[in-house]
């Protein structure tokens, strides 16, 4: 088995993602007899590498248009403020100045550090921000590999106890020169948490938010909980079980999603922090959380410990469930991730 890249979401009748313009409704009734026909309007953009698609439930289409551009708007505002990649951002300019003291940023990227922080402790360091340390050597686009000697430079690099984030002063220091943070593990599943905290204000409380495999969401669709279909890990186009969920996070991190194969070894985007190689004891990992912040940073954390380690770091979680297919293909589930499987 092994996972088709991002999701496949099933709203009772299996239906694949596909690109479609903002405000597009589809013309589907979700209300009873009697009951004020609402429609399920959905849009989709391109946003932080990824594919973002929104479904609302309501009666107004101008209404959820415009509270989805708004929530699209929110995401690409993520996205500028979180993104290494952008030499202006936040996070770039912590990068810049890595060794040289405190440096000053805003509320939201200093949250979203605290939590990754928060996740990496959890998990032992599986999970860990500062693997972009090494993981800038990777390029799976050209399908380049670090040698064993760059590997050998980076690695004394990624700790996450060499991030200290101060709450109280609003500062992010990294204590050595060269230490370098990424949050690709952890920022879409805010970018998806801010996108639905826009629909909230908007007064929708039935809708869906996808980021590319890093889904929340909330209340009903036709009087039931959204359905979320999880792909087969190595039979693209098969289902592999289904997630039925209200007002929570669903998200899945797998080997299937950026990379390549070289004498019969599979490259993938997913690093060991303690080996900075892709990690091999999953093949893919679904987490159903609270929010989808956390579920993010979870799901990578997980699939680097595998299920034995993994299952063990779960159990200890309130609200957190997940299942795993293990480098055996095997599929293992947390203890009370069977009341959300179908």
């Amino acid at each position: 088995m092994g996972w088709k890249m991002g999701w496949v979401l099933a709203m009772m009748v299996w239906v694949g993602c596909m690109q479609v313009p903002v405000g597009v409704g589809e013309s589907e009734e979700v209300g009873g007899e009697g009951v004020e026909a609402r429609e399920v309007f959905r849009g989709s953009r391109v946003l932080m590498g990824t594919r973002f698609e929104i479904r609302v439930v309501g009666t107004d289409r101008d209404r959820a248009e415009r509270a989805m551009a708004a929530a699209f708007a929110e995401v690409a505002r993520v996205e500028a403020l979180l993104s290494e990649w952008r030499g202006e951002s936040e996070i770039s300019e912590v990068n810049r100045r890595g060794g040289s003291g405190p440096v000053e940023v805003g509320p939201e990227l200093l949250e979203v550090l605290w939590r990754a922080i928060e996740v990496a402790a959890l998990t032992g360091g599986a999970f860990d921000p500062t693997f972009a340390s090494c993981g800038h050597l990777y390029s799976f686009r050209e399908e380049r590999i670090p040698t064993e000697e760059e590997l050998e430079e980076c690695l004394p690099r990624i700790g996450y106890e060499a991030v200290e984030v101060d709450r109280e002063r609003s500062t992010v220091t990294l204590s050595g020169e060269g230490v370098r943070l990424g949050i690709g593990g952890i920022g879409k599943g805010y970018g998806v948490d801010q996108a639905a905290a826009v629909l909230r204000a908007r007064g929708f409380r039935d809708f869906l938010v996808d980021g590319g495999g890093d889904l929340l969401v909330a209340g009903m669709k036709r009087g039931r909980p959204w359905e979320v279909g999880v792909a087969d890990p190595r039979r693209p186009g098969e289902v592999l079980t289904r997630v039925v969920v209200r007002d929570r996070a669903v998200v899945s991190s797998g080997d299937y999603e950026r990379y390549f194969e070289r004498d019969g070894v599979r490259h993938h985007h997913i690093l060991d922090p303690a080996t900075g190689r892709s990690a091999s004891r999953s093949v893919a990992v679904t987490v159903v959380a609270g929010d989808a912040t956390m579920a993010d940073a979870l799901s990578t954390g997980l699939f680097v410990l595998g299920p034995e380690q993994g299952l063990a770091v779960v159990e200890e979680l309130e609200g957190v469930e997940a299942l795993f297919v293990g480098a055996d293909l095997e599929v293992v589930m947390s203890t009370g991730m069977g009341r959300h499987v179908e």
